[in-house]
C-alpha cells in the first residue's frame, strides 16, 4: 500500500493538471484566508474536495484504474491508498494555505479546520470512486451546494458542505453529521468497487 501511495505522490507531482489544480486551490485559499477565517475554511473545504475527486476520476476518465486493479488484484488497498493519499495531500495543503489564518487570531478555526479537512478528503474521493466523472461531480456539487444547501436550506440543514462548515466552526454536532456523510460515501465506494470498468 506505500508503493501505492508514493507512486500516486509521484503522479500527482509531475502531472500538470494535478499540481496546477493543487495551486490554484491553494492560491485561492491562500487569499480568503489573509480576509477571513470562516472564508478561508470554506474555499479550503472547496478545494480539498476539488483534489480528492481530481485524483480518484482521474484514473477512472483516463483508464489507469484497470491498470491499477491489475497490478494489485484486491480492489480494496487500492481505494484505501488513493483515499489515504488525498488524505495527506489536502492536509497539507490546508496546513500551509491557512498559516494566514493561524497569525490572525483564527486559530482555533484553523485546528478545527485541520481536524475536518481529512474528512472531506475520504468524502472526495469515496464520492468520486462511486461516480467516476469529476465533470458530473462538479457539476453536482455546484448544484447541490447553490440551491439544496444554499437556498432551501440557508446551510443551517446538516447537510454535507454545512455540516463541514459547523465542524470547522465547532457548531453543534457538525463535526458528527460530517463525518457520517464520509462514512456513508466510503461504504458507497466500497460497495462501487466492484463494478465493472469498461462502461467508464
Amino acid at each position: 500500500m506505500l508503493l501505492m501511495m508514493r507512486s500516486q505522490l509521484y503522479r500527482m507531482a509531475t502531472i500538470r493538471s494535478s499540481w496546477l489544480s493543487i495551486a490554484l486551490f491553494a492560491v485561492l485559499a491562500t487569499s480568503f484566508g489573509v480576509l477571513e477565517a470562516y472564508w478561508w475554511a470554506l474555499f479550503v473545504g472547496i478545494g480539498t474536495f476539488g483534489i480528492s475527486v481530481l485524483t480518484v476520476a482521474q484514473h477512472y476518465q483516463h483508464r489507469t484504474a484497470a491498470l491499477l486493479y491489475l497490478a494489485q488484484p484486491k480492489r480494496l488497498p487500492v481505494l484505501i491508498s488513493l483515499v489515504a493519499t488525498t488524505v495527506a495531500v489536502t492536509w497539507v495543503f490546508a496546513a500551509v494555505t491557512g498559516i494566514a489564518v493561524l497569525f490572525d487570531d483564527g486559530h482555533l478555526m484553523y485546528r478545527r479546520t485541520l481536524f475536518v479537512v481529512p474528512v472531506m478528503a475520504v468524502f472526495g474521493a469515496a464520492t468520486a470512486a462511486i461516480v467516476r466523472r469529476s465533470s458530473w461531480i462538479f457539476y453536482g456539487f455546484a448544484l447541490w451546494f447553490v440551491l439544496v444547501e444554499g437556498l432551501a436550506g440557508q446551510m443551517r440543514w446538516p447537510l454535507p458542505i454545512s455540516s463541514y462548515l459547523d465542524a470547522a466552526r465547532g457548531v453543534g454536532f457538525g463535526r458528527f453529521f460530517f463525518i457520517g456523510w464520509a462514512v456513508v460515501a466510503l461504504a458507497g465506494a466500497v460497495l462501487a468497487l466492484y463494478k465493472d470498468l469498461s462502461n467508464d
